[in-house]
């Protein structure tokens, strides 16, 4: 180390001795004796170390159903007494209060559990060779009724909507965990060299209560939190050049910052070196993936009649088309979010549009996924983080949230299609039959993805972590 050195790193000359000591040659006293002990035992590095990427594909240690996932989150908590879960008789006791006994320990999140029963407000009828019983609301998703397997039985923990949209996607309502999608690429890597593993859109009235943690990486390495991509303009921000630099200049740079990164990998060989070179370099090749991927003009026009999109506007029905776009080209995870259905009044007005912006969308998704044959390795899941109480809010049209019962449904993957799992009760309010947790939820996704939910883990603080916790058991029902 030389006296430049010494400036560069602040250091004045009376500090230089015992400071550069005790900072510089106690790593190197160590990596002396480090590398004497792997020597001995046959380990030592012959060569530099060399960047691994860490996203390269890798094979799951079961044998996978699913490659691949797309989550159509319905964010703010969809009706299912609306939309799926269809009861007579909390239409026949509209205007009465709920039985005691049902309320007892019960907590809602803003009404008076003791509020009266509300009947549902659409008419349902029954499709396909499975006899799916679906809402009016839902026309285009019953035309693919039999390619899907809907869960009435679902049950969570949270009745808030950012603890609730945390426990949906990272298995716990505290802020600072992996969620899914970065817990699936980092066990499965990612097919794409061109684009991020696990990509995020949003679309409706506002972003998730639960914020960029619900596709964050937690304390895995930050390569593995999700990337959220615009529908218009530059799908990431700053992803274009400003004026003056071109692609040679910035090729040129890209070469220089990888040649210092590597040399630093050689001398510290610390995997986030490697994160951060194949960052730049995926930085790199998305200014000309990127904005490929989002020209939805390359689709026939049969193709954008179907999903309802339309070139230039950003929709939901934009997003399921460019899903299908991601996952064609490798993408192992695309998550997409769509707000509010948080009906705590005007339930009627807003669901209906809730529902024309998604339900064909939706359908359009599976049929497209099928007849390309991605349907049978894409796990296509749709929900929101909770359902809505039988008891009415806000006058005579609307729901508060609820926890104890609500509906998903799912669709590829290694899913038995056409098929209804689980019952609540008869007024919605409780599950009774095949009850499945947000965690067993987790654990079936894994599953079928070719993971025992219980080992794929990561070691932080001292312990070993995952997506389950301490909880979950595969929902085989649910599995073809």
């Amino acid at each position: 180390m030389n006296c430049q050195d010494y400036l560069y790193e602040g250091l004045e000359p009376k500090d230089v001795a015992r400071r550069w000591f005790l900072e510089r040659c106690a790593v190197g006293l160590g990596g002396i004796a480090l590398s004497q002990l792997l020597g001995e035992a046959g380990l030592a590095f012959a060569e530099p170390l060399t960047v691994v990427d860490p996203l390269a594909p890798r094979k799951p240690p079961l044998v996978p159903k699913a490659k691949r996932v797309i989550f159509l989150f319905m964010a703010g908590a969809p009706s299912h007494l609306e939309l799926f879960d269809n009861k007579p008789q909390l239409a026949k006791f509209d205007g009465t209060l709920p039985p005691p006994e049902l309320l007892k320990g019960y907590r809602a999140a803003f009404i008076n559990p003791n509020s009266k029963l509300l009947g549902p407000k659409f008419k349902f009828a029954k499709y396909g060779q499975s006899g799916a019983e679906l809402s009016e609301l839902l026309p285009h998703l019953a035309k693919v009724s039999d390619d899907i397997a809907i869960v009435k039985s679902m049950v969570t923990d949270a009745f808030n909507h950012a603890p609730g949209q945390l426990l949906m996607n990272t298995g716990t309502m505290q802020f600072g965990r992996p969620s899914m999608g970065a817990w699936v690429t980092y066990g499965l890597g990612t097919e794409s060299k061109d684009l991020p593993a696990f990509v995020v859109f949003s679309s409706g009235k506002k972003g998730p209560s639960g914020g960029n943690s619900c596709w964050g990486s937690g304390f895995l390495p930050t390569l593995y939190q999700g990337v959220q991509f615009r529908s218009s303009g530059d799908p990431v921000l700053y992803l274009s050049n400003p004026p003056g630099v071109d692609a040679a200049l910035q090729r040129d740079t890209m070469d220089s910052i990888k040649r210092m990164d590597q040399l630093h990998m050689d001398l510290m060989g610390d995997p986030e070196i490697a994160t951060r070179i194949n960052s730049y370099e995926m930085a790199f090749r998305m200014q000309t993936s990127a904005p490929e991927l989002m020209e939805l003009s390359h689709e026939t026009k049969e193709t954008l009649e179907m999903y309802g999109a339309e070139l230039g506007k950003p929709s939901f029905a934009n997003n399921c088309l460019l899903a299908r776009r991601l996952v064609e080209r490798g993408v192992r995870f695309v998550q997409l979010y769509h707000e509010a259905w948080d009906q705590h009044d005007h339930l009627v007005e807003d669901i209906k549009e809730n529902c024309r912006d998604t339900d064909q969308a939706c359908a359009a998704l599976i049929k497209d996924l099928k007849q390309r044959g991605l349907l049978e390795d894409t796990l296509v899941i749709w929900g929101g983080e909770f359902g809505r109480t039988p008891m009415v809010q806000g006058g005579n049209n609307g729901r508060d949230h609820h926890p104890n019962a609500f509906t998903m449904w799912l669709a590829g993957g290694g899913i038995k299609p056409g098929i209804t799992l689980g019952e609540s009760d008869d007024l919605g309010f409780n599950v009774t039959k095949d009850k499945v947790h947000v965690h067993d939820l987790h654990a079936t996704i894994l599953q079928l993805l070719g993971f025992d939910h219980k080992k794929l883990t990561y070691k932080f603080q001292g312990r070993d972590f995952r997506l389950t916790d301490v909880h979950g058991n595969v929902a085989t029902q649910l599995l073809g």
